[in-house]
């Protein structure tokens, strides 16, 4: 079925089917209180909404909100005690793919861990001292955050003051960076501090700036830096996590920005998918990222509009494919369930099963195997999932595969085994299971 053959979809219908997850998640995601009886409402909205009736797991919201906290981390309090009360309400079990530093603050907060936390993390984390405060009490970066002027001017009259600090944090998005003093003025939307520095001190306008502009939705300060740099992709990115449409539409028709469909799945948004799909009618690209959002409506909705469910994207990608990526096991059975080609092949030939050898998914390759997927499949390069596991030493996932059957002898183009890949990248955990096995 093509795209030639769908239905149109209309916006007060996509509403009609949406609207509560629409408004939950923008509360979430454009979440600005700290206020208990605020917390504990948009805590209701979600309960209702998402929880109660029965759209998404408890596991999946935490996860989530572990995401988001750290694009609004102003809030992580508001953040932390909304887990809290689903914790308590659900007592939810095999929580997965936590941010790590969220996982922390849980624990610092509560003495629970939401899932195992790696110790090197944890060692981290306390060596930095990192809070759900974000920043000490009377610290600059306390003043920019909270937009006090008059704290950040005494701070620049002391001496030794160097405007040029720049601040390196794991609680902040692309963690791996540093940020000057005006780049946090723009992740919060502190117009005065912004406005105080830029003209003070001549600090540049970066496109960092810019970016984080579209993140906090200030709309002087990303005014000002329109003035100095172009939108990106980045831009877009934050636009969509900020659950802006306008921001996202504005990207969209003045900069010519494509809305990307795998963030609106990764942070919820499902009014910038509507809009994506309502610009192009391309209901069988959307229904490839579809599964992303973990929302089995969704999928039925556009199935029922005329989506093809072994539709592929440009790399050949189907919805499985994408349900294997991004680990959602639930929209994973769904779509099988549906009639999904188990053991549809991307353009490098590989199938959902490579994706879960390589990911060390391995609830995902033993629900594929359950299902029938081909143990055997090889890619373009002659490689199996079994290949994939030793290239990657995924020994568990190599351990699943060889209990159903995987033939161990199997030869890639090169005439390479699953063992002498292993050794060839080595992995010695594999390694070493693999030879024990062929004694």
């Amino acid at each position: 079925m093509s795209d030639k053959s769908v239905i149109p979809i209309q916006y007060d219908e996509f509403m009609d089917n949406f609207k509560e997850c629409i408004d939950s998640f923008n509360a979430l995601y454009q979440l600005k209180t700290n206020n208990e009886e605020e917390i504990r409402s948009i805590y209701k909205l979600i309960k209702i909404n998402l929880l109660e009736s029965k759209i998404y797991l408890p596991q999946f919201i935490i996860q989530s909100i572990s995401t988001i906290s750290i694009y609004n981390n102003r809030y992580m309090k508001a953040y932390l005690q909304i887990v809290k009360q689903i914790f308590d309400d659900y007592h939810p079990e095999c929580i997965k793919e936590v941010k790590p530093i969220f996982n922390y603050l849980f624990y610092k907060e509560y003495g629970i861990f939401l899932e195992e936390l790696d110790q090197n993390d944890f060692q981290r984390y306390e060596k930095n001292n990192y809070t759900s405060n974000i920043h000490q009490e009377n610290t600059i970066y306390s003043a920019i955050m909270e937009n006090n002027k008059v704290s950040l001017v005494s701070f620049t009259e002391r001496e030794g003051f160097d405007k040029y600090q720049r601040l390196k944090n794991e609680l902040y998005p692309d963690s791996d960076s540093s940020f000057s003093l005006l780049e946090i003025c723009c992740y919060y939307g502190s117009v005065d501090c912004f406005k105080f520095l830029k003209s003070q001190f001549k600090l540049s306008i970066t496109q960092k700036c810019l970016r984080f502009s579209f993140l906090s939705g200030n709309q002087e300060i990303m005014n000002k830096c329109l003035k100095h740099h172009k939108p990106d992709n980045t831009c877009m990115q934050n636009a969509i996590i900020k659950h802006n449409i306008d921001f996202v539409t504005f990207l969209s028709d003045e900069y010519k920005i494509n809305i990307n469909l795998e963030y609106c799945g990764m942070y919820n948004n499902l009014l910038a998918f509507f809009v994506y799909l309502d610009q192009t009618r391309s209901v069988d690209k959307c229904f490839a990222c579809s599964t992303l959002f973990n929302n089995e409506k969704l999928c039925t909705f556009l199935i029922s509009h005329g989506a093809n469910i072994n539709t592929k994207d440009k790399n050949g990608c189907t919805a499985l494919h994408f349900a294997t990526l991004y680990n959602c096991t639930k929209m994973l059975e769904f779509l099988i369930l549906h009639g999904a080609d188990i053991n549809a092949k991307n353009e490098s030939g590989c199938t959902i099963l490579h994706f879960a050898a390589e990911l060390d998914k391995k609830d995902i390759a033993e629900i594929l195997i359950s299902y029938g997927a081909d143990i055997n499949a090889k890619n373009e390069h002659g490689r199996t999932p079994l290949h994939f596991a030793a290239q990657y030493n995924q020994k568990e996932i190599a351990e699943i595969l060889i209990l159903h059957d995987a033939d161990i002898s199997a030869r890639d183009k090169d005439g390479r085994t699953a063992l002498s890949i292993a050794y060839l990248k080595k992995s010695k955990e594999v390694a070493q299971f693999l030879n024990s096995y062929t004694k």
